[in-house]
């Protein structure tokens, strides 16, 4: 260090003998023949020069010029000699660096090729131990240079840069401006290279900036808190991220989780810009979409934090917070429909916009129904969990209040005659969400509503196949009391599933959603068996579609429980009429009551025999048997050529 103290002294006496050297006097040191002038104008420059006065910068990196200050920089390193032996390396490096990053704050300097090609020799400084003591300096020289031009975040990249984030982050004081720089390179990597990139190369890395970034969004409290925000949603919301998900759930550890749940509560209640508030809901929708439903309820205890939240204040928070999105976003879009479209069509970005953030709070509702309808009808479930009763009254009047707002948007569209559109069919899912858990909430404008609901196509459909699919689970639960039935009858119901029930059917898919489709079929069957208590008449070409369509159904299958769906529903249809009549369908082929008698005669025959040999006398197939076997006592006269298929080949078994 000889040589270096000898220049601070003699610049200390320089100093003395003239309070402030002139620009002249560093200019000739720099541009001096030796390397101790040099670096003697060096340090008379980190000593008297405003870091922040990029004209004079600009005039320095001019004067010495790019090679001594490479050499410069690889004594430091270790590689070279720079007018003294190795015991000045430190100072070298020192001195090299913070000269770098100075120079990189001008923008034409950090753009230059010289600059890039430092980024792989300040990522080695920074990962040795010897680099520590100025690692800011590196920091900010590798942000600068990086976004100074497109292949500087590529270098960057190429040579490592994730490893070292990810590795030194988590070591970062917090809330330092080193980690602030940090989180920037994190961001500039995330959102300059190729979409997906990080994601899928890098993501054990990602995670650990993730638990890293996650832990300032918790702690802070200032304007950083809010680029951890940002940067949080932008990683774990990209289309790309799944990779990233599953490490994040492996972790044996989730602090992340209680990290970002206790920084969406200090957003969501305090008073912040609306777009903060959206943002923090988007990161919980993620956080949920890693951790599960469950991420709503969990701890709000860090060992290095000391705020102290209820237990069940972040899923209150989120449902407010969501309820009052909900309605702002559809006031909105109504405006945007049925106002400002009067004068000008409303800009498809802004309403693109405007339908993404309505779909996340969409989710968010859906997820804490999904949460409740866990213990909702479990009492001891509630009492080992933070959802007492008051906690789960006021997330029941919250979402009542929400639907209602959904329920007052579709009915403002059904008033303009809309019924096509993703807002709309959102709002369906939605509604139909809560209403599979609480079947009997808003009834009078259910009433109202289902059949303007199940008439409402997406705006990539034909028909409205998507909304009756959202409302299966309730349609199903109202049909099985008569007043529920009524319901269904005056809404035009049955005809809305028995297509859902086609189109599932004939699918172009290679496998039928099974679980939609027995559904359906409940409906129907649910219906049918009250039929004559509600005074309802099928409709002619509606019942040969659907006999038309379970007999495709089921001509492949050996699923015992499909055979009997089918055959059920086809016998409670066939007890409404006769052959004659449905030969006389134009519709309706000889070939098709050929398909229809094979399967009945599967019904009564194969599969009553399995029946009959099975200890359980209780099970599902077994009262749908029972349907078929009593409504074929009553019909079977009347369809001559079904009996002869059934009653062919084998006598089927009667079950009492």
């Amino acid at each position: 260090m000889e040589q270096v103290q000898t220049l601070e002294a003699s610049s200390a006496s320089s100093s003395s003998s003239s309070s402030s050297p002139s620009l002249e006097d560093f200019m000739k040191l720099l541009k001096g023949k030796t390397d101790s002038q040099r670096l003697a104008g060096l340090l008379l420059v980190t000593k008297f020069c405003d870091k922040n006065d990029q004209h004079t910068i600009l005039n320095v990196y001019l004067a010495l010029g790019s090679t001594f200050l490479h050499r410069l920089f690889l004594t430091g390193m270790g590689r070279g000699a720079v007018g003294g032996d190795s015991s000045n390396r430190e100072a070298y490096l020192r001195l090299s660096v913070t000269l770098l990053a100075s120079l990189a704050r001008v923008s034409q300097v950090a753009a230059t090729d010289e600059m890039v090609s430092k980024i792989p020799l300040i990522l080695e400084v920074i990962s040795n131990e010897s680099g520590s003591s100025f690692r800011e300096e590196c920091y900010e020289f590798l942000f600068l240079v990086s976004a100074a031009r497109e292949d500087g975040i590529i270098t960057l990249y190429d040579s490592g840069g994730v490893n070292v984030l990810a590795s030194q982050m988590a070591t970062l004081p917090d809330g330092s401006h080193v980690m602030e720089l940090a989180m920037k390179l994190v961001q500039l990597i995330v959102s300059k290279l190729p979409a997906g990139k990080v994601h899928v190369d890098h993501p054990s890395e990602l995670s650990n900036m993730v638990v890293a970034i996650a832990k300032q969004f918790a702690l802070l409290q200032n304007a950083l808190k809010f680029d951890a925000l940002y940067l949080l949603s932008i990683i774990l919301s990209s289309s790309y991220s799944g990779p990233v998900h599953a490490v994040l759930q492996s972790m044996t550890c989730g602090e992340w989780s209680t990290c970002i749940r206790v920084g969406i509560m200090d957003v969501l209640q305090n008073r912040v810009a609306p777009a903060e508030k959206l943002q923090a809901l988007v990161l919980a929708e993620c956080a949920m979409s890693i951790a599960g439903e469950e991420w709503l309820i969990g701890s709000t205890i860090l060992p290095f934090a000391h705020n102290s939240f209820p237990d069940n204040r972040c899923i209150l928070l989120v449902l407010e917070s969501s309820r009052v999105e909900i309605a702002v976003i559809l006031n909105e879009l109504a405006y945007l429909k049925y106002e400002a479209s009067k004068s000008s069509p409303p800009n498809a970005e802004t309403f693109l916009v405007k339908l993404r953030n309505l779909g996340v709070a969409f989710s968010l509702v859906e997820m804490i129904i999904k949460l409740i309808s866990k213990f909702g009808g479990n009492e001891e479930s509630i009492s080992t969990c933070i959802l007492t009763e008051s906690t789960f009254t006021k997330i029941i009047g919250g979402l009542n209040e929400t639907i209602g707002v959904v329920l007052e948007y579709l009915h403002d569209a059904k008033d303009h005659g809309d019924r096509k559109g993703n807002d709309l069919l959102a709002s369906v899912r939605i509604v139909g969400s809560y209403l599979a858990e609480a079947p009997s909430a808003c009834k009078e404008k259910i009433k109202e509503l289902l059949g303007y609901m199940l008439c409402v196509e997406g705006e990539d459909e034909s028909s409205p196949f998507q909304s009756v699919s959202f409302l299966l689970p309730v349609l199903c639960q109202i049909t099985m009391d008569k007043d529920g039935c009524e319901i269904f009858v005056s809404a035009g119901a049955f005809r809305a599933v028995v297509g859902c029930i086609i189109s599932l059917i004939d699918s172009s898919h290679s496998k039928i959603d099974s679980s939609t489709i027995f559904l359906a079929c409940d409906t129907i069957l649910n219906l049918l068996l009250k039929r004559e208590e509600v005074g309802f008449s099928l409709d002619n070409l509606c019942y040969v579609e659907l006999l038309q369509a379970l007999s495709r159904w089921t001509e492949d299958t050996i699923d015992t429980s499909v055979i009997m769906m089918a055959s059920s529903i086809c016998s409670l249809i066939l007890d409404t009429t006769c052959e004659e009549a449905l030969l006389c369908h134009p519709k309706f082929k000889p070939d098709n009551l050929i398909a229809l008698s094979q399967l009945l005669k599967r019904s009564l025959v194969t599969c009553g025999q399995e029946l009959m040999s099975d200890d359980i006398n209780t099970n599902t197939e077994a009262d749908l048997y029972q349907i078929v076997s009593s409504g074929y006592s009553s019909w079977a006269e009347r369809f001559p050529h079904v009996k002869v298929v059934v009653e062919g080949g084998a006598n089927f078994v009667r079950r009492s």
